[in-house]
């Protein structure tokens, strides 16, 4: 019973999935009985809780991995309430979107319970033998609405994820401490928290109405032949650099320009109005400070839902946006980089491209065509990011590099060839370079962060361009499951090491990979998840012969089909959040030792 956990918890993994016994040992009384016996023994006898606890026909408590000593991850324990005591409406989780925005909601009450009563502050002992632990915590979220594995709810039961670091005073049993715990304060929390009795109906409704809505109107953008909407009343600058919460009273709510308003109507709020954002290519133009950034920001994290309060409910993108930058010193592998760069000096060819260290324009280069290679339909990039000479050359520097000496083709001259042979879009925030009027479909100007379409004007300022020929070949490759490995140097084999170092850093074995600079992560446990979905991608999917594409589709329909879970079978991991297929497709693409062989026709 129990096992590693991989990413979830920071433990080494092994690959054996521990067995889960449903059936209580004993009853919450039974449980004060055994903490009180192992009270002030070593730590060790903590195992002796393992297993599940019956608190009459409230909840059954389950203790699934015991930490090893107070000073490591803290122990894993989850509960489950029986839909018959719940009482959630069935209408409350009857699709997808509702089910997310339920859970979302009661794990966010369960957290804020949490911290009203204190019970996730550890014991602030004095020296090494003083009291230690006694922290709950379960996964917080942020202002977005993600499907996530803290609160699970389905037709049985409602299923709480949490940590508890067992408390000690050093590497004695502080049981009574444990009794407060589990016997006092929990039940308290999922009485207040997990029943729908102790909720206000309508702000359940409202929750579960916003999420639906959202993915109401995600959905309807293709058949409009949109990329993005921006909802009028939309607040899209945040309180600060670092804070994801809304501006306040200073705050410009959006208001869509006339001639790109459109109209959406929705499952619960009706008609909508906003800005409608074309397919095709787009450019956010403006003087600096007047919220370029800040729109083309709202639009990258438009791919997910988001509470409501927060402003940005009904701002939202197609699925398959990406964010684009150059991304110097990354590493790339047997990636055909052709469309934008080719014939490198002494004869280098770019069809198979690698490198350890790229430069500004190949990394950007090799970031497109990986987005292409996973799906990619919409391209987000800021100049401000993005390398210059990849981006643009002018008519003077034309004239005096000719263009057989120069390996890089500029995306001006890619852009509208990427929209008629793959059709992909672009929104590109620009500032110091009028020539992208020449590609434009759609110009908005930001002032005062208020937008203005001013795409007839610019078109008077465009020259003609001449015929753009093919963008060139999107080539396929299949990973080789040799090249992922998160085994530790020492290690025995099959003992596997996966960690978080960051919201955008996972620790793979004895190698980092560097997310920094995937802005659509929303969460530090999406890229936890990312992590172990590596691991579950390489065990199930990758065989030489599936595409990079491919795997990622099978991950995602796995997942579809058996939740998150399925990343770490039977080990009831709570701080999960579900990642995209972009961002866990960057996380192999940025592996140093993954190998791809390439599946050309």
């Amino acid at each position: 019973y129990g096992g590693g956990a991989g990413v979830g918890g920071g433990e080494a993994m092994e690959t054996e999935v521990p067995v889960f016994n449903a059936q209580a040992r004993g009853s919450g009384e039974d449980l004060k009985r055994e903490l009180r016996r192992i009270d002030g023994v070593g730590y060790k006898a903590y195992n002796d809780v393992l297993g599940g606890w019956s608190f009459g026909g409230d909840f059954t408590l389950y203790v699934d991995k015991i930490q090893a000593d107070p000073f490591a991850a803290p122990s894993r324990c989850h509960l489950r309430v029986p839909m018959s005591t719940a009482r959630f409406p069935p209408d409350s989780f009857c699709n997808d979107a509702r089910k997310t925005a339920l859970c979302d909601v009661l794990t966010r009450t369960f957290c804020r319970l949490v911290k009203r009563g204190a019970l996730d502050q550890p014991a602030q002992g004095q020296g090494w033998s003083g009291p230690k632990g006694g922290d709950l915590q379960m996964d917080l979220p942020g202002q977005q609405v993600i499907e996530r594995t803290s609160v699970i709810v389905c037709a049985e039961y409602v299923e709480a994820r949490f940590t508890v670091a067992l408390p000690a005073a050093g590497r004695n049993i502080l049981g009574q401490k444990a009794i407060e715990i589990f016997c006092e304060a929990l039940p308290n929390v999922v009485s207040q928290s997990l029943l729908y009795s102790a909720h206000k109906a309508a702000d359940i409704t409202n929750w579960c109405n916003t999420v639906e809505d959202t993915r109401a109107l995600r959905g309807a953008l293709r058949g409009m032949k949109l990329v993005s909407f921006v909802g009028d009343g939309a607040i899209l600058p945040r309180a600060a650099g670092n804070s994801d919460l809304p501006m306040g009273g200073e705050a410009v709510a959006f208001t869509s320009p006339a001639s790109l308003r459109v109209s959406i109507n929705l499952p619960h709020k009706g008609a909508v109005s906003g800005m409608g954002i074309p397919e095709g290519i787009t450019l956010i133009v403006g003087g600096g400070f007047h919220g370029k950034s800040t729109l083309l920001q709202a639009l990258q994290l438009g791919v997910y839902d988001h509470i409501p309060g927060d402003g940005r409910e009904l701002v939202v993108s197609d699925g398959d946006a990406v964010t684009i930058r150059a991304e110097d010193g990354r590493s790339v592998v047997n990636c055909d980089i052709s469309p934008f760069i080719t014939n490198l000096p002494f004869g280098r060819t770019t069809d198979s491209f690698s490198t350890t260290d790229a430069s500004g324009s190949t990394s950007q280069a090799a970031n497109i065509l990986e987005a292409l290679e996973c799906g990619a339909k919409v391209l987000l990039i800021d100049e401000d990011t993005a390398a210059t000479n990849f981006m643009v050359r002018d008519a003077r520097m034309m004239q005096l590099v000719a263009k057989e000496k120069e390996p890089i083709t500029p995306f001006i001259h890619k852009v509208r060839a990427m929209r008629r042979d793959c059709g992909v879009s672009t929104v590109l925030v620009i500032g110091g370079c009028g020539d992208y009027f020449d590609v434009a479909d759609c110009v908005i100007m930001q002032e005062n962060y208020t937008s203005r379409d001013v795409t007839e004007e610019a078109k008077a300022l465009a020259r003609p361009m001449l015929p753009d020929g093919p963008f060139g070949a999107v080539v396929a490759r299949m990973p080789l499951k040799e090249g992922v490995s998160a085994l530790r140097e020492g290690d025995r084999p099959g003992f596997e090491k996966v960690s978080l170092g960051g919201k955008h850093e996972v620790r793979f074995g004895d190698q980092e990979i560097n997310l920094h600079f995937q802005h659509q992560i929303a969460e530090k446990s999406q890229t936890r998840a990312i992590g172990d979905a590596l691991l579950a991608a390489r065990n199930n999917f990758m065989d030489g012969a599936t595409t990079l594409s491919s795997v990622l589709d099978k991950l995602e329909a796995k997942i579809d089909k058996e939740g998150l879970d399925a990343l770490m079978p039977g080990r009831f991991i709570g701080n999960y959040a579900r990642p995209r297929r972009y961002e866990i497709g960057a996380a192999i693409n940025r592996l140093r030792t993954i190998a791809f062989r390439q599946a050309r026709k």
